[in-house]
């Protein structure tokens, strides 16, 4: 099971295209809305998402939580239930991805410190003793992080490819017709 958290205010790109590619790859994926199943994106896009933070369940099932960036990210980290799941996460050696301005929740957890990460630019300070690289997307361990909006199709490939193989995520990227630059 992946859980995208979705909080007011996030980034739609970020959020739905790892949701679409990952479903696409038959990855069990639920939306979460952090304190309503009605979320309103940073652009006016209001979706209505598979549960609300309150009904996630923390155990052997949750392969990855990924957090959205935008102004939304604030939100994600100030969420109680958010903050529980990155902390079950990193303790059971399960993935965590965000993208964005969405690793300074990692960051600030000192989470990140002594690997590799990227974010968008501007908040290379909130990851406390990481080594920020500014590449699009960075693997480093259980830690999966990206740039920004722009990249949120090979951010969620990328997502694709740790969860399954490398070969699914390529057959997936070459059905969409997609062409890194």
């Amino acid at each position: 099971m992946v859980y995208v958290f979705l909080a007011n205010g996030f980034e739609e790109l970020e959020a739905l295209a790892p949701v679409d590619l990952l479903r696409r790859a038959g990855v069990e994926v639920a939306t979460v809305g952090v304190g309503s199943s009605k979320i309103t994106a940073a652009h006016g896009v209001t979706v209505l998402t598979d549960i609300t933070s309150d009904e996630i369940k923390l155990n052997e099932k949750l392969e990855m939580i990924v957090l959205p960036g935008g102004p939304g990210a604030d939100n994600l980290e100030n969420c109680p239930e958010v903050q529980a799941a990155v902390d079950y996460c990193s303790e059971n050696n399960r993935y965590l991805a965000a993208i964005c301005a969405a690793p300074k929740i990692l960051g600030h957890k000192g989470l990140l410190e002594g690997r590799y990460c990227t974010c968008f630019p501007g908040y290379e300070n909130a990851m406390k003793k990481a080594k920020p690289n500014g590449r699009s997307v960075v693997v480093d361990g259980n830690y999966i992080t990206g740039k920004g909006a722009g990249v949120s199709i090979e951010f969620g490939l990328k997502l694709v490819e740790v969860l399954t193989t490398k070969d699914k995520a390529a057959a997936l990227s070459a059905s969409l017709q997609f062409r890194q630059a």
